[in-house]
């Protein structure tokens, strides 16, 4: 699959694995990179120590470029920002906040910056900023989340702006490829379908949290805090909503419960933790590596999209799926 997406990044497959934080190591961005794709490490709450050593691990693992996400509310960003250039990395996606302070340090750098946006405004603004792309996330992603779905949010950004829009939000499959690149993306980002890979080094139980999930699984919280997450229902997540009620009153103890939540979700406490994921996660059943995930997503997605709509009809009223498929088109 061609499209701007691949072209600016290097890369064979418009996937690109979203930086989810303590989750996105080295060892599963070499895997998705190596697979085709884009692997990203994580740089939430990461320490300068642990970024040099995940960078230098994933540069022995593959000779394919590799991308960094940096948090920009993170109290390291801008020393991140600075140890990317001095590290070689080829690409940078970006949240929480504007990298404006940090582009023309990039760009010196060649590297490649893609923030994610949650509104066209915000897409506008990153455009004029000279960013080489953005990724439309909707709402039904897991992590930190804004309000507008990814089928409404895509379109209007692919309208408003003319550099590359990578989807994200709800997509775990060929099925949702093909559906963001309907509404006008180049490329898809994925946090949720890579939780289960190989590669993945989270507690198996957070992963098989993940692989039991329904479609009604998940849930947001702290919208009233200002910072809505999405995760799997769990105690955890059900007793910060009951406090959410009463923030006034129960503020601190909403905070303190926030401490190492992610932590402990990602070493294997799935009940006292936030265990992030997206509505999607009702989607993923199995565990494969990381490189089957990528060649399946990108045979089932060119298979659909070489179908007509009475042939998709057809077989949408069968209730099938181009499960395995060689990437021609046949099943």
């Amino acid at each position: 699959m061609k499209t701007r997406v691949t072209e600016l990044l290097g890369i064979e497959a418009p996937i690109i694995q979203g930086g989810m934080a303590r989750i996105a190591d080295a060892s599963l961005a070499a895997a998705v990179s190596e697979g085709g794709g884009l692997g990203i490490i994580a740089g939430g709450g990461a320490s300068l120590e642990w970024m040099t050593e995940q960078v230098q691990k994933a540069r022995s693992l593959t000779s394919k470029p590799i991308g960094v996400n940096i948090m920009l509310m993170d109290p390291q960003a801008a020393d991140l920002a600075r140890l990317v250039c001095e590290l070689g990395v080829e690409v940078v996606t970006t949240g929480a906040g504007s990298p404006v302070d940090f582009l023309p340090m990039w760009k010196e750098a060649g590297i490649k910056v893609i923030p994610v946006v949650a509104t066209t405004a915000q897409a506008k603004r990153m455009e004029r900023l000279g960013v080489d792309a953005v990724v439309a996330e909707g709402t039904e992603s897991g992590g930190h989340v804004g309000e507008l779905t990814t089928m409404a949010l895509v379109p209007s950004v692919c309208a408003t702006v003319s550099i590359p829009v990578i989807a994200a939000g709800g997509i775990a499959d060929g099925r949702g490829i093909c559906a963001a690149f309907a509404l006008g993306a180049e490329g898809v980002q994925m946090g949720t379908r890579f939780l289960t890979v190989d590669e993945c080094t989270v507690a198996d139980e957070y992963k098989q949290f993940v692989l039991k999930a329904k479609d009604s699984d998940t849930m947001v919280i702290g919208r009233g805090s200002g910072h809505p997450v999405r995760c799997l229902k769990n105690p955890f997540a059900r007793k910060v909503r009951v406090l959410e009620t009463d923030l006034a009153s129960n503020g601190a103890e909403i905070e303190a419960m926030h401490l190492g939540a992610l932590r402990r979700a990602v070493s294997g406490d799935v009940a006292n933790g936030t265990v992030m994921a997206g509505q999607v996660a009702a989607l993923v059943s199995e565990r494969e590596t990381a490189a089957e995930v990528i060649a399946q997503l990108v045979a089932e997605a060119e298979a659909l999209g070489g179908m007509g709509l009475d042939a998709l009809a057809a077989l949408n009223a069968r209730r099938e799926r181009l499960l395995n498929v060689s990437g021609t088109g046949e099943e």
